[in-house]
């Protein structure tokens, strides 16, 4: 079997074992989440583990999140195509083309200048080309190309930024998780009419958030 075959048929089986099984059911998701080669966002020692039930280091102290949980963040998104999105702490790139293959913009922040060079770089060679990564401190929002219409957070915000939500378009939808270091739980804040509703979603566990709006450096 060539090592492509054995690719997709992982992706496949992730697909199905891992994300529709456990309720993921946007059929847009799921296909992003097949054709989006995650072996390719993964160091090479990782690669075997790549379609894994769980999240892997990616080096300098983060990770590449968890299938389901990369599905279940990208599902309470709800992005369509056309829509603005800011992504806080990309890492690899993964989600930022799981979003771009849904049709939207993004501008992907990551504060270890080293991983966003880096995914900066992938990205460009696997032919993501609506995707700006910056290297900076993503707590703080990115005000330049506000309003977003999704905000994705993929690191562990002591509580909800405030800079974020200011930076979210009327019917825009923010999901982050919120908590200790230790154990966090999902949210999805969409800002409808003005008012902010805010919905619980899963229990997660991810690396902190850094800067201004998150975890000192230190932690």
């Amino acid at each position: 079997m060539a090592v492509a075959d054995s690719f997709e048929i992982q992706a496949r089986d992730m697909v199905e074992t891992q994300l529709r099984r456990r309720g993921i059911r946007d059929e847009r998701v799921l296909e992003a989440m097949r054709q989006v080669p995650r072996h390719e966002f993964v160091p090479p020692a990782m690669i075997s583990a790549a379609y894994a039930d769980r999240p892997l280091p990616i080096g300098l102290w983060e990770t590449i999140s968890q299938p389901y949980m990369v599905a279940a963040m990208t599902q309470a998104a709800a992005v369509a195509t056309g829509d603005k999105a800011l992504e806080i702490g990309g890492g690899s790139g993964y989600q930022a083309a799981i979003l771009v293959h849904l049709g939207a913009t993004v501008w992907m922040m990551e504060i270890n200048a080293r991983l966003a060079d880096s995914a900066r770089l992938r990205l460009a060679r696997l032919g993501y080309a609506n995707v700006e990564v910056i290297a900076g401190d993503g707590s703080e929002g990115l005000a330049t190309h506000a309003p977003y219409d999704v905000v994705i957070v993929s690191a562990a915000a002591p509580s909800v930024p405030t800079v974020l939500l200011d930076q979210l378009a009327e019917g825009g939808r923010l999901v982050v998780p919120v908590g200790n270091l230790h154990h966090q739980e999902l949210l999805r804040l969409s800002r409808q009419k003005g008012q902010l509703i805010t919905q619980h979603l899963d229990a997660c566990q991810f690396v902190p958030l850094l800067g201004k709006g998150g975890w000192p450096e230190d932690n």
